[in-house]
């Protein structure tokens, strides 16, 4: 394990990796219930989409993304069935747009390809090696407030007011403009006088440099929330229908490449422009959003180190870590579609684990194998509430804040482009858009000053496709 793994030249040990693993899984399991609850939504009648089937579709699609990170980068990375893309594959592409379930797999696989092609042939590289040192401190201060921001929204510690008649209701998911308004709750309920405790617990932990902390932190919060009626012991004697779910997996497994899926997809010569469309618009978000991760992450713990980011600019093939991550994430999405689920891509929980210590494979390898664990403890797993992980995203949140203290904020060149980046993944829940908002701004203001020469080609490219994608998202929904 050590050889394989290089435990000691990361500075790290089993126990370490082996908590930090467990640690990230906590903080991203609510995905195994999220995600089929969200996606079985597209569903019909006389075509369901089988929760059952999703929930293992989740499992493996998230171990196999993640075992591959383990064993072929060796980096510390999570992967699972993306938040915010799966919305986007059910409300969007199958509610708005009118392809069924089985098309829109089926085009989560053609993005998978696609993600596949761009890190052969490098461009995934290019993009990252384009991006200046003042962006990517922009990039990675921006994931400390969004990861910030998950976990108090997690912890349950804001509200938000909307006047009427200004949302809708999309299956019983609110979606309301921007006269929403966000507020404190009251601090009067059991379930927010937890969530604070929980909080100042982890916090303590972490400023005691308790060893361990996180993950003691959220052990400690789930016996507490019993008391609290948070933690819901009523699970444990759930049994798990898991040969339902095997049965229903029939029904998702391949279903990309059916009749329903990929038989039908270009069929109709005038949706074709739609369905390039939508494929694009799922690639765009998936790579930027892995991109966003690894720089942010990856630059604040040491991850992808400069010797690291040395190998990845003058090296071929996959002799670098960064290589061979970009490469693990893009089989994913891939594999995701061939089960039955949405983009699967690398989550930006992952920071809690690499909060928590974790440094190599092994972290990941962890939480590849609770996954597939979770299959048969499933009740188990979800006793551990939202609450009790939230406060890691937290406190990981204000450690990457850090990359922030690179930024010149006397000069608007850096400042706005950093702005918006934090800005945008906080409110707009979307590395992606993040990373659109700053390099949107740093081109227009490059071309203010009349630098406008110093921005690299493919910023000025990936500039024109996020503007693209808005474009394409709007007339879409038109």
């Amino acid at each position: 394990m050590e050889r394989f793994f290089k435990l000691k030249e990361h500075n790290t040990k089993v126990s370490t990796e082996i908590i930090a693993g467990l640690t990230t899984f906590f903080a991203m399991a609510y995905i195994l219930f999220v995600n089929p609850a969200m996606l079985s939504q597209a569903g019909t009648p006389d075509n369901p989409f089988p929760a059952g089937a999703i929930f293992l579709a989740t499992i493996f699609a998230s171990f196999a993304g993640t075992a591959v990170m383990a064993l072929f980068a060796n980096v510390p990375y999570a992967q699972a069935p993306g938040m915010g893309l799966n919305a986007f594959f059910t409300y969007t592409v199958v509610f708005s747009l009118g392809f069924s379930w089985q098309q829109a797999l089926a085009m989560v696989f053609l993005c998978g390809v696609i993600n596949i092609l761009i890190t052969i042939t490098k461009v995934r590289k290019m993009i990252i090696k384009a991006i200046p040192a003042s962006l990517q401190n922009a990039i990675g201060g921006g994931i400390g407030i969004f990861i910030a921001y998950i976990g108090l929204k997690n912890l349950g510690l804001f509200s938000f007011t909307a006047d009427p008649g200004t949302y809708v209701d999309l299956g019983g998911t609110i979606v309301a403009n921007s006269s929403i308004v966000p507020a404190l709750v009251d601090f009067s309920s059991p379930a927010v006088i937890f969530s604070v405790l929980s909080l100042v617990l982890m916090a303590a932990l972490v400023v005691l440099k308790v060893r361990g902390a996180v993950f003691i932190s959220i052990v400690a919060a789930t016996l507490l929330g019993i008391p609290f009626g948070v933690t819901d012991i009523s699970r444990l004697g759930i049994e798990s229908n898991l040969g339902q779910s095997f049965a229903e997996l029939g029904t998702t497994f391949g279903a990309a490449f059916g009749p329903k899926g990929l038989g039908s997809l270009f069929s109709d010569p005038a949706k074709i422009p739609l369905v390039l469309m939508t494929i694009f618009a799922f690639s765009l978000s998936d790579t930027f959003d892995t991109l966003g991760t690894f720089i942010g992450t990856g630059r604040v713990s040491g991850i992808f180190d400069e010797e690291d980011m040395q190998s990845l600019e003058n090296s071929s093939g996959f002799k670098s870590k960064m290589d061979r991550a970009l490469f693990a994430d893009s089989v994913a999405t891939s594999i995701g579609a061939l089960f039955g689920t949405s983009n699967t891509t690398t989550y930006v929980e992952s920071a809690a684990g690499i909060g928590a210590g974790g440094r190599t494979g092994l972290t990941s390898l962890t939480t590849a194998c609770m996954f597939l664990i979770s299959m048969l403890l499933a009740p188990v797993v979800g006793i551990v509430p939202a609450q009790a992980t939230a406060p890691a995203l937290v406190i990981v949140g204000v450690m990457m804040l850090s990359s922030f203290a690179e930024i010149k904020w006397t000069e608007m060149e850096d400042a706005l482009p950093a702005f918006f980046a934090g800005i945008f993944m906080g409110l707009c829940y979307s590395i992606s858009y993040g990373i659109a908002g700053a390099f949107i701004f740093f081109c227009l203001v490059k071309v203010l000053r009349g630098k406008a020469k110093e921005v690299h080609p493919i910023i000025w490219v990936s500039t024109a496709l996020f503007i693209l994608n808005f474009v394409a998202l709007a007339v879409m929904k038109a």
